[in-house]
C-alpha cells in the first residue's frame, strides 16, 4: 500500500512471480463501505422485486458475459495468484457451473410451500416461504479469487440479495473484472458492488450495516470477523480452511490415488482448503503407494511458466510458514522421501513428501497450506479413520477403495463437511451439493439448495381456515376445551411407541 498524491491511499496488486505491478486502486475507506452499503441496501428492494425470474436473465447474462472473457479473466487471475492460465479457467468453469445452478434452481428451492398443520391445528393452513436478509457482505480469499467468493455471491444473488464484496488485497484486479463484467452484462442493476481495500476494508465492512457476512480465510481472521458482527448480531457464514485428510484402503487403485494425491497436495501450490495434506495408507499398500509418489512428485515442475506444474505462492509471508513446517518435521525425526527442508527457493516451493512424522509436529496439526504431503502407515481401516479424523478442522476428506459400498461407510464416518470417494474434490464441480465445514473450519453453507436457503430468511405463516374444535388460543378457556385437551394431550404424546 502506498500514499497516492491526494493523499487518500493506494492499493498495489503485483504478480508474485515477478513482483510486477498488475494494478493499483485507491483503497476503500471506512466511509466508502458505509457508504458501499447504503446504495446496495437502496438496489437490493428493485433487485429482490425482480423476483426469480427476472433475477435469473440477468444472472445468466452475467454468466455469458463472464464466459466470453473467460481466458482474459483467466489472465487476470494467473497474474494475481501466480497459478497457471489453466488453472484460472477450471477455477472459472466450475464457478459459472454454480452461477447457472443458483440462477434456475432459486425459484423453486424458496418458493413458498405448504406444510402438513398436525391434528392438533387441522384448522390451520401453513406454509414456509424464504425472504432475501438484502444486503449481504462477502469477503473473499486470494488462493481461489473467483470460485471461491462465487460460492457465497452467485447463491446470495439468486436468493435476491444485493453484494457488497470485498476481494483479497492480493487480487483485487479479478474483483474488479468481475464487477466491470457485471456492469456490462447488466447496466441497470446495482445489485453487485465491488469494494477495494486490504484487512481495514474487510473489518470496516464486517462492522457495516449489511445484514449477513460470508467470510472465507483464517481461523483467527474469522474469529476477529464474527466478533465485529457480534456488535450488531449480524449473522456469518465462516469457511475457515481445513487440515484435509486422504485414506488409501489396502485395495485401493495405487494410480489412481497417487494421481490424485499429488492433484490435491501440489496443485495450485498447495494452497486449497479442500484439498489434501495428510494421507494414511492402510500398510499392505504403505510403502508401494509412498514409491509411487515420490516418482511422480518427483516429475512435478514448478515455476513462472504457463506450462508449469504450479507457480509461486502467492503470498509471501506463507514460505516461513511451510519452511518451519517441513523443518521441524525433519529435525524431530521425519523422513523426506521427496523435497527436504531447502525446498523453499525464492517464491518457489518444491513439491515434498514426509513420512514418519510425529503426530504433534506442525505439518500434522496445522494448516500449511504448501506443496507438502505427510503420508503415514495406517494399521486399519478404522485407524485411518481414527487418524484422520484427529484434527480441530473438518472441512474435506478423501477415501479410495474398490469397494464403493466400504468407500461410502467410510465417507459417513469422518468429520469433514464433504468427502469424495475415489476422487480429490469431486464434490467441487456438483452445484447441488452443499459445501462446508465444521469445526475450526467454520460453519454454514454455500452451494446447492442448503446454499440459497443460507442467504434466505425462512418466513412461517399460519391461516386460520375455520373455528377450531378445542378453542385454546384465547385466556378464558372453557373447562370443556381444557378436558378434551388433556384427553387429546395423552392420545397422541403417552403412548412410548
Amino acid at each position: 500500500m502506498t500514499l497516492i498524491a491526494d493523499g487518500s491511499a493506494e492499493l498495489t496488486s503485483t504478480d508474485p512471480r515477478d513482483g510486477s505491478v498488475v494494478a493499483a486502486y485507491p483503497l476503500a475507506s471506512p466511509a466508502d463501505v458505509e457508504r458501499a452499503v447504503s446504495e446496495a441496501r437502496a438496489a437490493a428492494e428493485s433487485w429482490r422485486a425482480l423476483g426469480p425470474g427476472g433475477r435469473r436473465e440477468a444472472l445468466l447474462a452475467w454468466k455469458a458475459e463472464i464466459a466470453a472473457g473467460a481466458r482474459e479473466l483467466a489472465g487476470v487471475i494467473s497474474r494475481e495468484t501466480g497459478k497457471t492460465p489453466d488453472d484460472g479457467v477450471l477455477e472459472i468453469t466450475l464457478a459459472l457451473t454454480h452461477l447457472d445452478w443458483a440462477a434456475k434452481h432459486a425459484e423453486k428451492v424458496l418458493a413458498r410451500r405448504k406444510v402438513p398443520s398436525g391434528l392438533a391445528s387441522y384448522n390451520q393452513s401453513a406454509s414456509v416461504g424464504y425472504e432475501p436478509y438484502g444486503v449481504v457482505g462477502v469477503i473473499g480469499p486470494w488462493n481461489y479469487p473467483v470460485y471461491t467468493p462465487m460460492g457465497s455471491i452467485s447463491y446470495a444473488l439468486a436468493a435476491g440479495n444485493a453484494i457488497v464484496f470485498k476481494p483479497s488485497e492480493l487480487s483485487p484486479a479479478t474483483g474488479r473484472w468481475l464487477a466491470d463484467a457485471w456492469r456490462r452484462a447488466v447496466p441497470q442493476r446495482a445489485a453487485f458492488t465491488v469494494v477495494i481495500g486490504d484487512g481495514a476494508t474487510g473489518a470496516a465492512l464486517a462492522a457495516s450495516d449489511v445484514d449477513k457476512i460470508a467470510f472465507t480465510g483464517s481461523p483467527g481472521t474469522a474469529r476477529r470477523v464474527m466478533a465485529a458482527c457480534a456488535e450488531r448480531l449480524t449473522p456469518v457464514v465462516i469457511e475457515a480452511g481445513g487440515k484435509d485428510a486422504m485414506i488409501v484402503a489396502r485395495d485401493a487403485d495405487l494410480d489412481q490415488a497417487v494421481a490424485f494425491a499429488v492433484f490435491g497436495g501440489m496443485g495450485n501450490a498447495g494452497q486449497t482448503c479442500a484439498g489434501v495434506e495428510r494421507v494414511y495408507v492402510e500398510a499392505p499398500v504403505h510403502d508401494e503407494f509412498l514409491e509411487r509418489l515420490a516418482a511422480a512428485v518427483a516429475a512435478l515442475k514448478p515455476g513462472p511458466e504457463a506450462s508449469a506444474s504450479y507457480g509461486p505462492m502467492t503470498m509471501s509471508k506463507q514460505l516461513g510458514i511451510v519452511s518451519a513446517h517441513i523443518g521441524e518435521a525433519i529435525e524431530r525425526g521425519a523422513r523426506a522421501v521427496a523435497g527436504g527442508a531447502d525446498a523453499v527457493q525464492g517464491a518457489y516451493v518444491a513439491p515434498v513428501v514426509l513420512t514418519e512424522v510425529p503426530g504433534d509436529c506442525a505439518v500434522v496439526r496445522e494448516e500449511t497450506f504448501g506443496p507438502v504431503l505427510v503420508v503415514e502407515r495406517a494399521a486399519s481401516l478404522d485407524d485411518a479413520v481414527a487418524k484422520a479424523n484427529d484434527t480441530a478442522y473438518g472441512l474435506a476428506a478423501s477415501v479410495f477403495t474398490r469397494d464403493l459400498k466400504q468407500g461410502r461407510r467410510i465417507a459417513l464416518r469422518l468429520r469433514a463437511g464433504a468427502v469424495s470417494v475415489n476422487s480429490v474434490l469431486g464434490f467441487a464441480g456438483i452445484p447441488s451439493l452443499p459445501f462446508g465445514g465444521r469445526g475450526e473450519s467454520g460453519f454454514g453453507r454455500i452451494h446447492g439448495a442448503d446454499g440459497l436457503r443460507e442467504f434466505s430468511v425462512a418466513k412461517s405463516v399460519a391461516v386460520q381456515t375455520s373455528k377450531p374444535f378445542i378453542d385454546l388460543l384465547r385466556i378464558d378457556r372453557s373447562a370443556r376445551d381444557m378436558h378434551l385437551a388433556e384427553r387429546m394431550l395423552h392420545m397422541l404424546h403417552a403412548k412410548r411407541k
